[in-house]
């Protein structure tokens, strides 16, 4: 079946269990989102903070900057 394209609303959703829940994936997510949002300097300081830790740091890094519209599920 063929579909025209439809709007996506709502918020975006993450599966971490699949290639988008790499970190270097997430780092990019967060690169490009922070872009998107005009985060010129706290975009960078952003991404250092997410490489300071863990992956369990990661995820809090990246929930605490965008989990208004981005859902991670694991």
């Amino acid at each position: 079946m063929i579909r025209d394209k439809q709007e996506k609303t709502g918020p975006i959703i993450i599966d971490l269990t699949g290639p988008d829940g790499n970190a270097f994936a997430l780092m990019a997510y967060a690169k490009r989102f922070a872009t998107q949002l005009g985060w010129k300097d706290r975009g960078s300081a952003l991404i250092t903070d997410m490489m300071s830790g863990d992956y369990e740091h990661l995820l809090e890094v990246f929930d605490n900057a965008f989990g208004e519209f981005v859902i991670l599920e694991r």
